[in-house]
Order: structure tokens, then C-alpha cells, then sequence
């Protein structure tokens, strides 16, 4: 422990968004990337960003991207120094992060024994009442059966949340409200479970009445040093999966902040925490005697990483390679604060007025828009395929200002122009959203999408931004004026040139 690793070669273990990201933090930290890719991503941007690219099998995910051995193969192969596994997929497997221990390669991310203490959702828990951090009331059933788990629910008493030990995303959780209700979800709750995580270990939690999700995000190196950097809200979410964003939260007031930074720094002390991770919890009120209770721990980097960057001035992914290589924290607490708002909208291909079903298809037109203080991650490009094996992510939009409604607005702004053809995406949803009455005045919570959708499932038409951009294409997906501003260029990869426009001139832009 302790001793500077340096890395001269990543290999970035996982695909779309999220690894053009990190290739990008490469390229300006003068460091190597590898990308890796299945059957159905050869041609896929982050392919296409990376200074290496390997095969790492067929398209199913569960033989490529969720391969451990696949991973590491791919390391060797390409003499890797280090293995960032993004979010999602393997970041937060124990195995993945042993298997590079055990090859001498850094991982970028915490030891495999806290991924596994902090995986299970029970021995979180545990591990966070110990080190006097409040969770919400809830009880682990000894007895794993279906009836087991009915008893400790009414012991419990209802409301309450079943939710799946080694889970995260909503998957395997349930509200029951009554006994009835309870007996048909537990079944159901285990089986999504087990087919996620490959454990159907279920736990309850009492059900809280409308709160907020606030999380904190933490940094920590390998001496001992831990630090926050503030929260994100991240209460607008359907079905358990965050949709919209912001930092900071419009309804913490200073000294609730600091109980709920304290008490993120103190989990991350308890578990011995090394790397980026975040602190997820509940709040119930909002004045000075808001409660808020630990929810879990994501031993990773986040979706949504963004608004903290903007809003704080620190790079995470940057942070990130430092602290795997060795080095010490740069900052002291004190040296943080909060500058302006952020606000994260993700584009997703797929059709809410079907609920929500993901989508497939070319992309014929893709049109980022360039506004100042608006930043998209991406990880497509006009003519790439969105295929049905993966998460439907598109990009990620996030928009900064001075405040808070300016922030709103200008996402608002720079959504309506975003022309996207070829598949739905769910940006004419996200504008109502960023538009409702309650939104704008700061009033939501985690069910507020799920009981103002109606209101918030827009009528099938066609944004006024992708009229004009189809308008002026020349009938092959790329108008002239955009097809000769991008330079042509050809990159080996392994003995295969891959030929498209200019990778970089398409990612997304910082506006701070």
C-alpha cells in the first residue's frame, strides 16, 4: 500500500458513454487506451476513440463484457498497466477487481474484499449501523423462504421495501403495502433477483412516504486520506432508475450538507474506501431536522459524475487514475465548495408512450447541441446502430449556470435542439419533466415521476430541431455543411482500419 504504480496503459473495461469518457481523461493525462468490444460494438465510438482495441467475444454481454477472464486476457494481451471498469457491467464484481490484484494490474476502484462487504446490501448495512451512520429501519430474515420473508415483513410492519442483497438499479425490489401484496412479490422480487445477480438473498426495509434521494460523493487514497464533495439529488427517477440529476440540491439546507458529508466520509473510513465512491441515501423533511437514512454504497464511479465535476471544478475520472497509481489526495476538505448548479439529463433510446420500450436502429441524423455552459457525453455518432443487447443510453446532456432555473432553462434549450432520427429517444419526456411546475420549484421525490406520468407522456410529434436538421441533410444522414467540417480519417486497430469521420471532433464539450 502505498506505493506509486505509475500507468502508462489503460485498459477500459466496458463500452459506450461512459468509456469514451474515460478515454478522453486518457488522452489529456498522456496515458494509453485499450477498448474493448464485442461482436456487436466493432465499429462502436469508443472502439473508434481508443489508441488499442481487442475482441473480447460475441455480442450477449454475459460472454464480454461481464467476462472476468475475458477482461484479463485482454489485459495481458495488451500489456496493460491498469483496468478501469467504468459503471455498470463489472465495476462493482469482486472478481474482477481480485483478478487484477492477482496480475500485478491496478484497479481502478477500491480492494475486492470492500467490493465484496459493500456489494451485499446486508453486510452494508451491518457495517454502516457499526460505524454509527443511520440506516433505514429494516430487518435481514434469517429464514430465506418465501414465508420466512412474509413473517419478518409484517414483524417489520407495512409499508415496506423488498429488495434483493446484491442488487442496484431497481431490480428485485418491490413495495408491498399489505400482506397480500407481499405474498405475489416476494416470489418475484426473488426470481428478478437471482436472474440479475445470480443471488436471490432478499432483505426489507421500511418504506418511507415520498422521499428524496440525495447521494454523496466521496474520494479516498490509499493514506488513509477521505474526503466529499457534496451531493447530487437524485430524486427523479422511474422505477428506481434515475432519469434528471442536479447538484447542488435545492432543498438541503448547510447543516444538514455537513451531517450527511460527515457522514458519507465516516462510511467510506469504516470500510476501508479507496478510490471514487458514492454515499446513497433517503431524506425525510426539509428544514434543520431533516432525517436521512444510508441506502447503499456504490463502489464505482457514477452515471451522473458530471454535475459534481461542473459544480466543484474536479476532474473524478482524473482523480480516479491518480489515486490508482498511488498518489495522494491534492485537497483538504476545506478546499471544496459548490459554484453554480448543474443539472444531468439522460437521453435514452426509447418510446415512453409504449412504457418506456427501449429501441433499435441506425441512427440517421445525430446532431449535439453547441450552446456554452452545455456539456454531452456520448457514446454514438451519426450512422451507428443502437442494438438490443445493451443498456439504450444515448448520451448524457448536462447543463451548468450561475442557478439553478437558469441551469433548467438552459437544458431546456439546448434539448430542443438535439435532433436524433432513425429511433425514439426520450427527449421530448425529459423536456416536460425539466418544464413541470414542480420540478422548477424544487418539489419532487423518488415516486413523482411514477404517479405524474400521464402528465408527463408528451403526444407523438416531431421536435421543430429535427424538421430543420432533416430539412437540410442531402438524403444520406449528414448534411454538407457537417460532412465537410469533418475531417476523414483512418485508424489501425490490430490490423482492421476503421474509416469515419474524425472520433473526437464529436464528444462532448465542457462549458463551464
Amino acid at each position: 500500500m502505498g506505493a506509486l504504480k505509475p500507468i502508462r496503459r489503460l485498459l477500459i473495461a466496458n463500452r459506450g458513454e461512459i468509456a469514451v469518457r474515460i478515454a478522453r481523461a486518457c488522452r489529456e493525462m498522456e496515458i494509453e487506451s485499450v477498448a474493448v468490444y464485442s461482436d456487436a460494438d466493432a465499429d462502436a465510438l469508443h472502439v473508434r476513440v481508443a489508441d488499442r482495441a481487442v475482441r473480447i467475444g460475441p455480442a450477449p454481454a454475459a460472454e464480454s463484457y461481464l467476462s472476468v477472464e475475458a477482461i484479463l486476457s485482454a489485459a495481458r494481451q495488451t500489456r496493460a498497466d491498469a483496468v478501469h471498469p467504468g459503471y455498470g457491467f463489472l465495476s462493482e464484481r469482486a472478481p474482477l477487481a481480485l483478478g487484477c490484484e492477482e496480475a500485478g494490474l491496478a484497479f481502478v476502484g477500491p480492494p475486492a474484499t470492500v467490493i465484496e462487504r459493500l456489494g451485499s446490501k446486508i453486510e452494508s448495512r451491518r457495517l454502516m449501523e457499526a460505524a454509527g451512520v443511520p440506516i433505514v429501519p429494516g430487518l435481514t430474515p434469517a429464514d430465506q423462504t418465501d414465508n420466512g420473508v412474509l413473517s419478518a415483513a409484517q414483524s417489520l410492519g407495512y409499508p415496506v421495501l423488498i429488495k434483493a442483497s446484491a442488487g442496484g438499479g431497481g431490480k428485485g425490489m418491490r413495495a408491498a403495502h399489505d400482506e397480500i401484496q407481499a405474498r405475489e412479490l416476494i416470489g418475484a422480487a426473488r426470481r428478478e433477483a437471482a436472474a440479475a445477480f445470480g443471488d436471490g438473498t432478499l432483505y426489507l426495509e421500511r418504506l418511507l412516504d415520498r422521499p428524496r434521494h440525495i447521494e454523496i460523493q466521496i474520494l479516498a487514497d490509499e493514506h488513509g486520506h477521505v474526503v466529499h464533495l457534496f451531493e447530487r439529488e437524485c430524486s427523479l427517477q422511474r422505477r428506481h432508475q434515475k432519469v434528471i440529476e442536479e447538484s447542488p440540491s435545492s432543498i438541503l439546507t448547510d447543516a444538514v450538507r455537513a451531517r450527511m458529508g460527515e457522514a458519507a466520509v465516516t462510511a467510506a473510513r469504516a470500510a476501508g474506501y479507496v478510490n471514487a465512491g458514492t454515499l446513497e441515501f433517503l431524506l425525510e423533511g426539509t428544514d434543520q431536522e431533516a432525517r436521512f437514512y444510508f441506502l447503499e454504497m456504490n463502489t464505482r464511479l457514477q452515471v451522473e459524475h458530471p454535475v459534481t465535476e461542473l459544480v466543484t471544478g474536479v476532474d473524478l475520472v482524473h482523480a480516479q487514475l491518480a489515486v490508482a497509481a498511488g498518489e495522494r489526495l491534492a485537497w483538504t476538505q476545506s478546499d471544496f465548495s459548490q459554484r453554480g448548479h448543474a443539472v444531468e439529463c439522460r437521453i435514452y433510446a426509447e418510446d415512453p408512450s409504449t412504457g418506456f420500450l427501449p429501441q433499435a436502429g441506425r441512427v440517421l441524423l445525430y446532431r449535439e447541441p453547441r450552446f456554452p455552459g452545455v456539456r454531452v457525453d456520448s457514446g454514438i455518432t451519426e450512422g451507428d446502430v443502437v442494438g438490443i443487447n445493451y443498456d439504450p443510453l444515448l448520451a448524457k446532456l448536462v447543463a451548468y449556470a450561475p442557478t439553478r432555473r437558469q441551469a433548467l432553462a438552459r437544458a431546456a434549450a439546448a434539448l430542443r435542439e438535439f435532433p436524433i432520427l432513425g429511433l425514439r429517444t426520450n427527449i421530448p419526456f425529459l423536456l416536460r419533466l425539466l418544464e413541470h411546475p414542480a420540478v422548477l420549484a424544487g418539489e419532487v421525490h423518488t415516486a413523482f415521476i411514477d404517479v405524474s406520468l400521464p402528465a408527463l407522456i408528451p403526444p407523438p410529434t416531431i421536435p421543430a430541431a429535427v424538421v430543420a436538421a432533416a430539412a437540410a441533410t442531402d438524403g444520406h444522414g449528414a448534411s454538407e455543411e457537417h460532412g465537410a467540417t469533418e475531417k476523414q480519417s483512418a485508424t489501425e486497430k490490430h490490423g482492421r482500419t476503421l474509416t469515419r469521420a474524425d472520433p473526437w471532433s464529436t464528444l462532448g464539450r465542457w462549458g463551464r
